[in-house]
């Protein structure tokens, strides 16, 4: 497409000389705002997707894909025979029955409001998520006064393994005295660590027996269906809708988080779009860079027209210059976008102890980490993007190089 002289001559110009440096600076610029804005849009996407992945699996992997629900009432009974039948369908790994509830801890001079979840000790086993983040004695004595905290609940506490603590549920019972508040210690077994801020702090497990004594119920208040591929649900839930009893209702995890994810997925958007400004200002930057540099070469342009030189080839020179520019520019942003992505964490704790202050609270942004997953198609899209700009950035000037009248240029010289 440009042969020999046009490249050689593209490249001439955007080398800076004397007269021409200050055109060559605006070209450094440009390629400086394309570079930051690429790599900017691929650490901020990237980011915003690791976010997402990340809050799915942790809370999928805490809760389930599914849940099954009663109809009417806050329990259900535990029916073995539903969780067989659903445990049968393909896709699904593990169905778990749990009793949720709301208590008071007490330890020693510390207390806290929290969640309690009953589960069987078997089932705990078949949570991958707890199962790799926990902690403590052997899981098999999960049993009886036994109870699991979340390691920033512990931390809180000053709890470790083997400590005792006292849990006050909200079920009363009644006495001479009138109603009392059901209170019973219990011995810290072990803690867990799901990823998750917003579980770590305000989660505790107590074996479900334990947990039907403690809240006054016989049943359970959900049972919670684990898949492998989340992308499949569709097909487990048809099949799981035809062998449920009318007296339970099935639901997704569409619908318990749809507007946590969707307020995440609108905010990426923003982001993308407001990040590629940044480009479109670089893309500006580099017109003008071109319309000054075209100014400047006008008497140039003139000898090479008159020497033979056709508009057409006038106009690839100026083209391959803006495009020089802008291709080297998006690469560059590439790179650094994707160095800056693969090693994020390390970054993050580099700036911490320069600073001197915590740049990720876990309690803010709910993860224990700074995630970033890189999507190829997705850095695809912003390079191809920002070569699109750079080109249609290159049009008007290159065109208007090609239009220079060799009479008007050299009329006074």
């Amino acid at each position: 497409m440009f042969n020999k002289t046009e490249r050689l001559l593209a490249f001439r110009y955007l080398r800076s000389r004397k007269k021409t440096g200050f055109v060559s600076v605006i070209a450094g610029f440009s390629f400086l705002g394309i570079m930051l804005g690429v790599a900017t849009l691929i650490i901020v996407t990237s980011v915003m997707n690791g976010f997402k992945v990340e809050l799915l699996t942790r809370i999928l992997g805490f809760n389930g894909a599914l849940g099954i629900y009663p109809n009417y009432g806050a329990t259900m009974p535990l029916d073995e025979q539903i969780g067989s039948d659903i445990s049968s369908i393909k896709g699904v790994t593990a169905v778990v029955p749990v009793l949720d509830g709301q208590a008071m801890i007490t330890a020693e001079d510390n207390q806290s409001g929290i969640m309690v979840r009953g589960i069987r000790q078997t089932d705990f086993d078949k949570v991958e998520l707890l199962q790799k983040g926990y902690q403590g004695n052997n899981i098999v004595d999960f049993e009886g006064a036994k109870i699991i905290l979340g390691w920033r609940l512990a931390s809180h506490l000053g709890l470790h393994t083997g400590d005792e603590l006292t849990l006050i549920s909200s079920k009363a019972n009644l006495t001479a005295f009138g109603s009392m508040p059901k209170m019973k210690s219990y011995t810290v077994l072990g803690t867990f660590d799901s990823g998750m801020s917003e579980y770590d702090s305000n989660m505790a497990f107590l074996p479900l027996k334990e947990s039907q004594k403690l809240f006054g119920q016989k049943g359970i208040s959900q049972m919670e269906i684990f898949v492998e591929d989340v992308t499949q649900i569709e097909n487990i839930l048809d099949i799981a809708f035809d062998k449920l009893p009318p007296t339970v209702r099935l639901y997704d995890w569409r619908h318990t988080n749809q507007a946590f994810f969707n307020a995440v997925e609108v905010e990426r958007n923003v982001m993308f779009l407001i990040l590629t400004l940044i480009i479109i200002v670089a893309a500006f930057n580099m017109i003008s860079g071109l319309i000054m540099l075209v100014q400047d070469k006008a008497k140039d342009i003139a000898v090479l027209r008159t020497m033979g030189l056709s508009r057409g080839a006038v106009q690839r020179v100026f083209l391959l210059a803006g495009l020089t520019v802008g291709a080297v520019g998006t690469l560059a942003g590439v790179g650094l976008g994707l160095a800056f992505c693969y090693n994020i964490d390390s970054i993050k704790n580099w700036l911490e102890s320069l600073s001197g202050k915590e740049l990720f609270s876990a309690e803010i942004y709910f993860l224990s980490h700074l995630p970033a997953k890189v999507d190829l198609p997705e850095v695809a899209l912003i390079a191809g993007m920002s070569l699109a700009l750079a080109f249609l950035a290159t049009l008007y000037p290159s065109w208007k190089a090609s239009k220079t009248d060799p009479v008007e240029a050299l009329r006074y010289e």
